[in-house]
């Protein structure tokens, strides 16, 4: 039976020490709750008394319906000169009334000397006094070594005198940490030993990746004999972060047969890794290993078409063993097989497709070489091999628009009939961050649809009044969405005169997809990411209709056999 390494999770406390991120006090109960279900062992909640939000924490954590994780209060050794049973700190962890108490103490005579300033004997004591003092009030203590692989690299008697004295006070687990963040493999194997050694508690690791060497070394530790790895969701920390659970967890179940999860919750890695992501409002890292959205994605036609023969030619594993999917993605380096894959997984039929694939091939790196980009609009190329294969698309056409943005005093008023009067008035100041677009198109039938619209700028003035023209055609419109607008300037020396991309995210609360435009002008080059984003959402519709009436029809069918 495969060896169980228990997971740590200290996303709550170490990872909101990170730059830009920051959770909420009902954030960090949700991502308790999301751990539990994961199957992560035990929780970090935070350092009682520090702060009122990790104080509410450990009072609202109570509340929760937990299935099997364990909450650990966070906190220092007593201070000196003091008796542990005198300890404000201490005395706020035991009032946490959590199962775990995990309690750092300094383990560099560096830090004894010039931090603390009392002798290093003393330390040792303090350690010692702490451990046993919180054995008194908590099922389990977890001793956390700080900086123990500095502190061995330069004393290693001392460092091992520190961890000896926490487990002689009855620590359930020593926890060794690389705090810098600066030591290699082999320094942790080093370390590993010497503490076994010496001490027959059990062993844990706590890593940060200020060498990119964090997940390298947590491996190393549990080789090692580690039963316990700390980090974070993401590799969120302080300075460069802590190590990341993502990577650790599928790297010790994957490729070195311990057992961490079930299976089926590893198959929900990305998921757990996007959730935490979205909670701490930041951009998810797409290039991160096992469960970014480029962990899996292919782009050279060469890989592309090795991939569609065995999947395991550029694969290290089967992206669906930690929820995530294989990629493929279309640019001026595509080949016949990236349109191949491509048009399968848009269910384009792809005999039908056949004529025209070296034409889409071509047309693509044309347009890449003018500036477009399809790997973050694919909902741009479906639309064209939609219309290589059948034709333009019909939902409407454009006869005209008009966008006007303009600084001074006036008053712009807005007509029942959509037409819009400006005013001077010397009185009134005018927003600069104002504007307004006019559109004048033809709807399926050939009807005229004419509106106008203000926004805070040209191109939400823009898409406000496009969507005010085609919701008359097709109401499902309402459902979408403006999620993201992005613009490049594509030139090198031409400065304001160079050619500009747009980039389009929207949704409509079941999707999401990505359209482009490239133009001179940023107002075109967003017109035509705006008009690819609506033809979308109204092409996607109609595909989902046809789907559910030939389910319908397949039903009747069986049900008449």
């Amino acid at each position: 039976m495969a060896r169980t390494i228990q997971i740590y999770d200290t996303t709550l406390r170490d990872g909101c020490q990170a730059e830009d991120i920051s959770l909420t006090l009902e954030d960090k109960l949700r991502i308790t709750e999301r751990l539990d279900d994961f199957g992560i062992a035990y929780v970090e909640g935070g350092w009682p008394g520090s702060n009122p939000r990790d104080e509410a924490y450990f009072t609202e954590v109570k509340r929760l319906t937990l299935a099997q994780i364990k909450v650990a209060a966070f906190g220092s050794t007593r201070r000196a000169g003091v008796r542990a049973s005198d300890d404000k700190n201490l005395e706020k962890l035991v009032r946490a009334e959590t199962p775990v108490v995990t309690i750092f103490g300094k383990s560099w005579d560096l830090h004894v000397r010039d931090y603390l300033r009392i002798p290093l004997s003393e330390n040792v004591e303090l350690i010692h006094d702490t451990v046993r003092y919180l054995k008194r009030h908590a099922d389990e203590v977890i001793y956390d070594a700080e900086h123990f692989f500095d502190g061995f690299r330069h004393n290693p008697a001392y460092a091992l005198d520190c961890v000896r004295a926490a487990s002689d006070a009855g620590a359930d687990l020593l926890c060794l940490c690389d705090t810098n963040g600066g030591r290699l493999p082999t320094e942790i194997a080093a370390g590993l030993e010497a503490v076994r050694a010496a001490a027959p508690t059990p062993l844990g690791i706590h890593c940060h990746n200020d060498s990119e060497l964090a997940v390298a070394n947590s491996l190393a530790a549990v080789e090692g004999g580690a039963v316990q790895v700390q980090g974070t969701i993401n590799g969120v920390g302080e300075r460069c972060g802590n190590v990341n659970l993502c990577s650790v967890i599928a790297n010790l179940q994957l490729k070195m047969g311990y057992h961490v999860v079930s299976p089926a919750n590893l198959r929900r890695l990305q998921e757990l890794s996007r959730f935490v992501d979205e909670l701490a409002n930041v951009e998810h890292n797409k290039r991160q290993a096992y469960v970014g959205q480029s962990a899996f994605a292919h782009k050279g036609g060469v890989h592309v078409a090795a991939v569609q023969r065995n999947p395991q030619t550029y694969e290290h594993i089967d992206p669906a063993t930690v929820g995530n999917r294989q990629r493929v993605l279309v640019s001026d380096l595509s080949g016949r097989a990236n349109i191949v894959y491509k048009a399968k997984q848009f269910g384009v039929d792809v005999d039908s497709l056949d004529g025209h694939v070296r034409h889409l091939v071509e047309d693509v790196k044309r347009l890449e070489h003018q500036g477009y980009q399809f790997e973050a609009a694919e909902a741009s190329l479906e639309l064209r091999m939609h219309r290589v294969q059948h034709g333009p698309l019909r939902y409407f056409e454009l006869i005209q628009f008009r966008v006007v943005d303009e600084k001074g005093y006036m008053r712009r008023e807005f007509g029942a009939d959509g037409a819009c009067q400006v005013k001077t008035d010397e009185r009134i100041e005018h927003d600069p961050a104002s504007a307004w677009a006019a559109v004048m198109l033809a709807g399926p039938d050939g009807e005229i649809e004419h509106t106008a619209a203000e926004g805070n700028g040209p191109v939400n003035a823009l898409d406000t009044a496009l969507r005010r023209a085609l919701r008359r055609f097709y109401p499902s419109i309402e459902e979408m969405r403006l999620l993201d607008y992005k613009v490049r300037v594509l030139g090198g020396d031409e400065g304001s005169a160079a050619p500009v991309r747009v980039l389009i995210e929207s949704g409509d609360g079941r999707d999401r997809w990505g359209t482009v435009g490239v133009s001179l002008n940023v107002i075109e080059a967003s017109w035509q990411a705006l008009v690819d984003s609506f033809e979308y959402k109204i092409y996607k519709d109609a595909k989902r209709a046809r789907r559910a009436k030939s389910t319908r029809r397949r039903g009747r069918a069986t049900a008449g056999r």
